[in-house]
């Protein structure tokens, strides 16, 4: 076996370099293991492309006669492409994307040199059809309500009106320019005025809109020290709200076409509003509905207006914590709204429910200790739904994705995946087939075609071969699990060690955080664990661990509420019984020398670590870290710690408690980050210097949000090698041979 990591020493200049080397060994050393699946419309066949030892190669499958074969001539393809940019392009290297096959199997399309091309499978032509759009930018998040000085003419369905917003008020105009217009509002103005987004019913008799009232807007100042074009700084600024900050107020209003009137909506019941969502018309016409959150997240609701400018709520959800609007809200509306299907917490795990159109609950769906995590398809003409959930199969990693269908009412669960491993299935267009590819951290993907209805396998496609990755000397992740806090719940979690690993040494251990209440965040399958910075940190002599303590989502509600008002607690009672729980069965994990380190959410974990738990973790790295959640931006924050702005914000803050401050600490910032003001890390700063605590501090000029990029990874393994090893670590040379990638 050849190994590119031939054992050494602990955090010496050889595991530096085998290290930064390690990255760029292991790259390309999965073969079989196709990940891009594409169902060719209008057929039962499918395409996908996967690294094998000659290179990329590209499938086509028949599912009618279950074979499959090369999808198409790579080195005539890589002739062609040869001759018509005048550079030497291999056929198992193809600088192609999207690649699809049509339906009459005659031409291939794919995007190669920023163009749409297609290329005639039996005349093997390629011929440029067009420049690739790019994708219109999303924009600033802290932008998206400055809207009121916008322009947008929104034509009828029936194309004989257009309605626009003048002076902060609605109008409509003939579309034959020969009325004049009909000013529909008279009350808009600066402060309280008319979206310019308008929704027409879809027989062009009605438009629902949204006057808003503006809120005050909170700037965030951020400097550019040095700006590439020029030799002074530059002075930024985002529209950044934060925790109890003032937000937008949306009053629906209906007008009414035949009579040029506006229509009254009595709007006492969606008071204190976070957001409104769009109005969704009846196809009808006959009602428009929205969705209401609450200002706190602790009430949401779907709310139906009807053409009287009555306001009725049909599904009324509450919480004592929050309701996780973010990112588990799902809704669908069937037969036009006489029914709808809804996500709710509201037993204690995360299942669906079907409602009537005046929102009297008909029946639960799903039902058991199990989430489910995203519905894929319903079937109105069946009354089916397909969905993946986690958690329902016994013995097996409860963040797992499987796949299930079952019926409107509740009965006829079908299981269509159940192996042991997180799954990803693509379904053809009538979901009578789909793709499913599954792995684990520590097994390697397996292919498969199955039935869409049984989930019967009609044929496995491939199956990963990582010889070659073993052959490099790289070490498999292990999946640990331990009890958390309370004694009875399961923490999962993984365990890396480096290649070179001897288990009569011992190793001081990292943590790796992120603790985010919005999701889950382990990796569960083989290909998003194979490679990255977590094995390059342990090759210099470490134990790197990470794990999903309590607080995080994907489980039960009562897993999730323990982040509520609490994010210090970051689920660190269960990260510190996993990593104890391990050290009884690895003894050669040294737990007086622990270190930890995260980004964002995890700067702010990472440094609380030695802040509330400093008899566990002795040193933490902390990059952008949201480290006082007054600070940080105003969704995420609220939806979590509550509101109104209470002693819980101060309790969480790592600012109001940076004088308890133990163990070694570094700090890392980009000086333009717009995800988390750059103040709440100077604000830490500033209480750490009035308390007299020693720490490091790095400043990355013209850097955002991020763990501190080539340099601050260099100077974060520097300091875990310093102070958990006592090790000086090596200089940065390159006469000792350790290669800095380039950003």
């Amino acid at each position: 076996m050849s190994n590119f990591f031939p054992a050494n020493a602990q955090g010496k200049l050889s595991d530096y370099q085998r290290a930064e080397v390690m990255n760029g060994a292991i790259q390309n050393k999965i073969h079989y293991s196709p990940d891009n699946f594409q169902w060719i419309s209008g057929t039962k066949n499918f395409l996908y492309s996967m690294l094998t030892p000659r290179g990329v190669e590209y499938i086509l499958a028949d599912t009618k006669t279950l074979t499959k074969a090369a999808a198409f001539d790579q080195q005539r393809l890589a002739a062609e492409l040869s001759a018509l940019s005048n550079k030497t392009i291999q056929p198992f290297q193809l600088p192609i994307s999207k690649a699809t096959i049509t339906a009459d199997g005659k031409e291939l399309k794919f995007i190669y040199d920023s163009a749409w091309w297609t290329y005639n499978l039996t005349t093997f032509k390629a011929i440029e059809v067009s420049k690739v759009v790019p994708p219109r930018s999303q924009g600033y998040w802290g932008d998206n309500n400055n809207n009121n000085n916008t322009i947008r003419r929104s034509k009828s369905p029936d194309g004989k009106w257009v309605a626009y917003i003048k002076e902060f008020n609605l109008y409509v105009s003939s579309s034959d320019s020969i009325s004049e217009p009909h000013q529909l509002s008279n009350d808009g103005s600066s402060v309280n005025y008319y979206s310019p987004y308008l929704y027409w019913s879809p027989d062009s008799k009605k438009i629902a809109a949204y006057r808003v009232k503006a809120n005050k807007p909170h700037t965030l100042y951020l400097i550019e020290s040095s700006p590439t074009d020029q030799l002074q700084p530059k002075l930024h600024t985002r529209n950044y709200l934060k925790p109890g900050d003032e937000v937008q107020q949306f009053t629906p209003c209906l007008f009414l076409i035949d009579s040029m009137k506006q229509v009254f909506i009595d709007t006492t019941t969606i008071q204190d509003q976070y957001d409104l969502s769009e109005p969704v018309w009846r196809k009808d016409s006959r009602a428009f509905t929205f969705e209401y959150n609450k200002r706190g997240h602790q009430n949401f609701a779907v709310m139906e207006v009807g053409e009287t400018g009555s306001i009725r709520k049909l599904i009324n959800e509450e919480s004592k914590t929050f309701i996780n609007y973010s990112g588990r809200k799902y809704r669908y509306d069937l037969a036009d709204g006489k029914e709808i299907i809804w996500a709710s917490e509201r037993d204690g795990w995360n299942h669906l429910y079907l409602f009537d159109e005046n929102g009297v609950l008909k029946n639960q769906i799903t039902k058991g200790e199990w989430v489910v995590r995203r519905v894929i398809n319903v079937n109105e003409a069946d009354r089916t739904l397909l969905f993946e959930g986690s958690g329902m199969e016994a013995g097996m990693d409860p963040y797992f994705i499987q796949y299930y269908k079952i019926n409107l009412d509740g009965t006829g669960l079908k299981r269509l995946t159940n192996e042991n491993g997180n799954h990803k299935a693509v379904f053809n267009d009538d979901y009578s087939l789909f793709t499913d590819s599954y792995s684990r951290i520590d097994k390697p993907s397996v292919s498969l075609l199955r039935d869409g209805n049984t989930g019967e396998i009609l044929m496995e496609l491939e199956k990963a071969d990582i010889t070659p990755l073993l052959n490099t000397g790289w070490k498999m992740p292990e999946v640990f699990t331990a009890k958390g806090r309370d004694g009875e719940t399961d923490i999962w979690g993984m365990i890396i060690r480096p290649s070179n690993f001897d288990s009569t040494k011992t190793y001081p251990v990292i943590e790796y955080i992120y603790a985010g209440p919005h999701d889950s965040f382990v990796p569960k399958s083989f290909v998003n664990d194979s490679r990255g910075s977590l094995h390059e940190l342990a090759e210099l002599g470490f134990i790197v661990v990470q794990c999903d303590g309590m607080g995080t989502s994907n489980r039960s509600k009562a897993f999730h509420d323990v982040c509520w008002q609490n994010l210090k607690d970051a689920g660190f009672p269960d990260r510190i019984a996993f990593m104890k729980e391990a050290a009884k069965s690895y003894p050669y994990m040294d737990l007086n020398k622990v270190g930890i380190f995260g980004n964002s959410a995890g700067g702010q974990s990472s440094l609380g670590a030695l802040l509330f738990h400093p008899d566990f973790y002795k040193v933490a790295v902390s990059s952008s870290g949201c480290h006082d959640n007054r600070m940080d931006k105003i969704w995420w924050n609220e939806q979590w710690m509550g509101y109104p702005i209470g002693p819980q914000y101060a309790a969480s803050s790592n600012a109001e408690h940076a004088d308890k401050l133990q163990g070694k600490l570094l700090l890392i910032l980009g000086e333009l980050d717009d995800n988390v003001d750059p103040s709440s890390t100077m604000q830490v700063i500033n209480k750490l210097i009035k308390a007299n605590k020693n720490f490091d501090f790095l400043m990355v000029p013209g850097m955002k949000h991020s763990l501190g990029g080539d340099y601050g990874e260099h100077k974060r393994r520097d300091f875990f090698v310093k102070h958990l090893m006592g090790i000086d670590p090596p200089e940065w040379t390159w006469t000792q041979n350790i290669v800095v990638p380039k950003p």
